[in-house]
């Protein structure tokens, strides 16, 4: 199964892979082809660059030729104005030439203008040609732009698409690794399965076997020596004592306990309700002390008056249901007959009910036929007497099924077993309809309350009653929606253990046979009580033999008994003066460790103060050395300020001096180097010296395991030379055993052929005769 998920899993990876790798040449080719797509718009604005370069050449030799032109003709006109005073001078010499020099100015007029218009024309184009370029250089550059940009995306797409492909491929390689080295781990799994389940079919049929011999000797047992089968009837079978569920029985009990706790609870709300009821009929919508109520509600606060005989039984029956839960019995729906009383006092609770209700209704409506009742308060009331038919209702409905629940202790034909689930849900079912009702009955109370009590005739009497029927209300509120999740909690609990059933039967069980079941309980119980009587304390076997043992030693050797307290009482003696002995011997140690202990104190002292000495000697040498060196500082001073002539002298000096404070540098900081190494020295050596130690402990452990592994090589092999020679002997016995068997059955062949020899022959002699 598994390496048929893995290899799913790999296919659907094989699958994606295969789906990236052609998205991945489709992205490929797109790029190939934007590449080529740019590379031909560079050529092309190259050559785009090249015709401006051109056209731009061009430009400049117009331009130059309309400068000549432009100076020639400025030269024209000087000429021209050189050439009209002269004329004016001339006017008859010169009508021939100036009609020549009039035709050479209309024709160079002519020829200027047209030069004129020509560059003009040329000026447009070139204008126009630029613009156009500069267009189209522009689009192209825009273009080249998201082009390279495009191709940069592209170009990271399909280097993460690279990425993430590699990614996937080392993933994909390494899941295949795993799922090689998982499959085979799983064929190796598979085969130690196989050969487990060869050897399983093998104990198995070992076991049918077994169990096939053994269910026929029982079933030869049972025939031979069962009189009757006592579960093969139902009536028999309800007979039998079941096993004692004890976590059960203190289940059960500690749910009665909490069931009696709510129907207290509940029971105690209920006379709040009609107590406070019965007072408030007494004082509205007419005060008793004041005027003569209506005889209907005093029939009504009669029928109030009687509430605790008929609300009390409740509580009275669920404890005589919660006594009769004990941890010896058997508790179930066909033994508990105690539900049946509470059942009858419910059922007589609801018959109180259903006496006044009516009076109830008609209270009410009195009420809102009084002058006092406002239409919001009649609105009020009328929704209470609706509340109060379908708390009756509800209360029948459970009265019903808790009867219904009740019948399997009485009447076994009354409810069927398959029935119990449905009853218990319809109870709880029931008990959320009465939490529902109560809500409602608590929130209308709780507005007519607050109408009545704006209401300009509401006394205080009437305020505080209505406040405690509220509160009773409410209550009952609280105890029905404890008792509605209660039930609704320990539901699949009552389902499931409610119903006692005999193994192998599905018959009904009758309270009679119930009852003669829980006897014989009891009657178990108490012989079982009395075989588990405590046993006389008395020494055990063991003891006891081994204290007779002693005691006849000790009767057998008493004279060698009393040789040896004999001896033992000399070796007493002689520890008893070997101990004084060695107490002399540790107090003069003591004395001498204390005289020692003396002298090293007064030794240390002694040394102290010479070390003392030494070192006021040293300091003093110290201070006489120096006052030595400052005289020879002083006269080697003295001698260089009075010869200042000689500089080779204090500069040799300087030299000497400085070279050897060079010389003491180096020397310090080698010794200093050389103090450091030694350390490090000292440290490895130590280092090394401890981890030669735990080598050397190592050793000796290895080679002490290595002695016993070789001990136990030894051992194994002699143990398995033993075995193979008892085998060798147990196979050349059982080969002997086999032909000896052989011969005897040839012997017992032999003898009955002769048997039959003589059988046959005896026959034919009988027959002759």
């Amino acid at each position: 199964m598994a390496s048929a998920e893995l290899q799913g899993k790999y296919q659907k990876l094989a699958q994606e892979y295969s789906k990236l790798r052609a998205q991945n040449q489709v992205l490929k080719k797109g790029v190939v082809d934007e590449q080529a797509n740019s590379a031909a718009l560079k050529e092309q604005l190259k050559m785009k660059d090249q015709s401006l370069r051109k056209l731009q050449q061009e430009m400049d030799s117009l331009t130059f030729r309309n400068l000549q032109l432009a100076k020639r003709v400025e030269l024209l006109q000087d000429e021209l104005a050189l050439s009209e005073p002269r004329g004016k001078k001339n006017k008859k010499s010169g009508e021939s030439s100036s009609q020549l020099s009039q035709e050479q100015k209309t024709v160079f007029d002519e020829d200027l203008q047209k030069k004129i218009e020509e560059n003009e024309r040329l000026h447009i184009q070139f204008f126009e040609a630029d613009e156009q370029h500069k267009h189209v250089e522009a689009e192209l550059r825009s273009r080249l732009a998201t082009l390279e940009t495009e191709a940069a995306q592209h170009q990271a797409v399909v280097d993460g698409l690279t990425r993430k492909y590699m990614e996937t491929i080392e993933k994909l390689q390494n899941d295949k690794a795993k799922l090689e080295v998982k499959s085979q781990t799983l064929e190796k799994e598979a085969k130690e399965c196989r050969l487990r389940t060869e050897e399983c079919q093998l104990q198995l049929k070992n076991l049918h076997e077994d169990l096939s011999g053994r269910l026929e000797e029982s079933l030869s047992i049972i025939n031979e020596k069962v009189p009757f089968n006592d579960t093969k009837y139902s009536q028999y079978n309800a007979l039998n004592v079941p096993l004692h569920n004890r976590r059960h029985q203190l289940k059960m009990r500690d749910i009665a306990g909490q069931a009696l706790a709510f129907v207290q609870d509940l029971v105690t709300a209920l006379l709040n309700f009609h107590t406070y009821t019965e007072q408030r009929i007494q004082i509205f919508p007419v005060d008793s002390a004041i005027d003569t109520i209506s005889p209907l509600n005093q029939k009504f606060s009669q029928y109030l008056h009687e509430n605790a005989s008929y609300v009390r039984p409740l509580e009275e029956g669920m404890l005589h249901l919660f006594e009769s839960i004990t941890e010896d019995t058997v508790t179930v729906l066909e033994t508990t007959v105690k539900l049946k009383t509470f059942s009858e006092h419910l059922t007589s609770y609801i018959c109180f009910l259903r006496k006044i209700l009516p009076y109830q209704l008609k209270s009410l409506e009195e009420e809102c036929e009084s002058s006092l009742c406002t239409s919001a308060l009649r609105a009020r009331n009328l929704e209470l007497s609706q509340d109060m038919k379908k708390m009756t209702a509800v209360f029948e409905k459970l009265q019903t099924y808790i009867a219904l629940l009740a019948l399997p202790s009485t009447e076994p034909d009354g409810l069927l077993r398959t029935n119990y689930s449905s009853v218990l849900t319809n109870v709880g079912a029931a008990l959320h309809g009465f939490h529902d009702i109560m809500k409602d009955i608590s929130k209308h109370y709780s507005q007519k309350a607050t109408i009545e009590h704006e209401l300009p005739t509401a006394t205080q009497k009437l305020i505080t009653t209505n406040d405690c029927i509220l509160s009773s209300v409410v209550a009952l509120t609280n105890g029905a929606g404890k008792i509605a999740s209660f039930f609704s909690n320990n539901l699949d609990y009552f389902i499931a253990s409610l119903s006692y059933g005999p193994k192998a039967a599905s018959g009904f069980i009758s309270p009679l046979s119930a009852e003669c079941m829980l006897q014989y309980k009891k009657k178990a119980a108490a012989y079982m009580k009395s075989l588990r009587k405590p046993l006389l304390e008395s020494v055990p076997y063991e003891e006891a033999l081994a204290n007779r043992r002693i005691l006849l030693s000790s009767t057998e050797s008493r004279e060698g008994l009393a040789q040896q307290v004999q001896q033992s009482l000399e070796k007493i003696s002689k520890l008893e003066q070997e101990k004084e002995h060695w107490m002399l011997e540790a107090q003069l140690a003591k004395i001498k460790l204390e005289k020692e202990n003396q002298r090293i104190a007064d030794k240390l002292k002694n040394t102290s103060s010479g070390q003392l000495v030494g070192l006021a000697q040293e300091n003093a040498a110290v201070s006489n050395a120096a006052g030595q060196d400052e005289a020879t500082a002083k006269a080697v001073s003295e001698p260089i300020q009075s010869t200042s002539l000689v500089p080779d002298v204090e500069s040799r000096e300087d030299l000497i001096k400085n070279h050897y404070m060079a010389r003491i540098v180096e020397l310090t900081s080698q010794l200093q180097l050389a103090d450091s190494k030694s350390v490090h020295f000292y440290a490895e050596c130590r280092a090394l010296s401890k981890r030669l130690a735990l080598a050397e402990k190592s050793k000796e452990a290895l080679t002490e395991e290595m002695k016993l592994a070789s001990q136990n090589i030894s051992r194994l092999q002699d143990e398995l030379t033993t075995t193979k020679r008892s085998y060798e002997d147990q196979l050349s016995m059982m080969s002997d055993h086999l032909c000896s068997m052989n011969e005897t059955l040839s012997k017992q062949r032999e003898e009955i052929d002769t048997l039959k020899m003589s059988s046959k022959g005896n026959s034919k002699k009988n027959k002759s005769r």
